[in-house]
């Protein structure tokens, strides 16, 4: 488990550093394949190497861990696929293309309903027929291709959870650039005088807001854990009116912590529960 976790840790910071760092959206797709890849093939050689100790270990690794690192290896192909093709056009033109790419993932959706409702809903009761190795049944899961490629590190529906989480990446990547050609030189959105001012301030330190915000990005609880640290940092900013500047940098010296570190996110558990306590006397 400590291994897998390393891999994934060494895979977000790598990835949050590309997405802040590297503009160019082709070369970005590019460097994100080769490093999901990487993170990919390490994990292929820690399972090859390593029997799992009983399905709910290995129902973890297939259902949790190996399609969040496929996933992010999709979505980078999938990326460069769409962009490199993208028209150089009006913005009503570009605009089509991309919707035109979100209906084809929520077809897909779409098309695996009954397991995207079960995954979506945290269901378990069938984890051992679709993320344990040897489980297949060709009448019941007639698309399960990856199984046949590589049965030793594929289970019936590992794939499908990652195609899921890349679609949903996606999704969200297609729709803010819709956003941003839809408001290009609109008055409306760029100097609106009657769009409402966040009236909140952050006014504990920066470093405590970041903290909160990588803590709500590797717990899930954002687009299922697909949001773009740097989307949720700029909504932070807005929500908060506050800058937060190198909030990588920031990250880095939060994990340099030689105790206690998550400082803040004890602090708020600790002030939650105090209140609870306080409201039964």
């Amino acid at each position: 488990m400590k291994k897998y976790e390393e891999i994934l840790y060494n895979l977000d910071n790598a990835l949050d550093f590309l997405e802040t760092e590297q503009e160019d959206i082709l070369l970005k797709a590019e460097e994100g394949i080769l490093i999901s890849k990487r993170a990919l093939d390490q994990l292929r050689n820690i399972v090859l190497k390593k029997k799992f100790r009983n399905n709910s270990e290995e129902i973890y690794f297939f259902k949790i861990v190996k399609p969040q690192v496929f996933s992010k290896l999709i979505y980078y192909q999938k990326l460069f696929n769409i962009e490199s093709k993208r028209p150089r056009s009006s913005n009503k033109s570009q605009t089509k293309y991309f919707n035109k790419h979100i209906n084809r993932l929520q077809n897909y959706f779409n098309d695996h309903l009954e397991f995207y409702n079960y995954y979506r809903r945290g269901a378990t009761s069938l984890d051992e027929h679709y993320f344990v190795r040897g489980k297949i049944d060709i009448r019941l899961f007639p698309d399960t291709f990856s199984f046949f490629i590589d049965d030793k590190f594929s289970a019936s529906h590992d794939t499908t959870v990652a195609i899921i989480l890349a679609y949903d990446m996606l999704i969200v990547y297609l729709n803010t650039e819709i956003d941003k050609l839809e408001n290009r030189n609109s008055m409306e959105t760029t100097i609106n005088p009657y769009q409402k001012k966040s009236r909140l301030f952050w006014t504990a330190n920066k470093t405590d807001l970041i903290e909160l915000i990588y803590a709500l990005q590797s717990s899930g609880a954002v687009n299922s854990g697909t949001a773009d640290i740097k989307e949720m940092a700029s909504a932070c900013e807005s929500l908060f009116n506050i800058e937060l500047g190198d909030y990588y940098r920031t990250y880095l010296e939060i994990r340099s912590r030689k105790t206690n570190q998550t400082k803040f996110i004890d602090k708020l558990k600790d002030a939650l529960v105090k209140r609870i306590a306080d409201a039964d006397e």
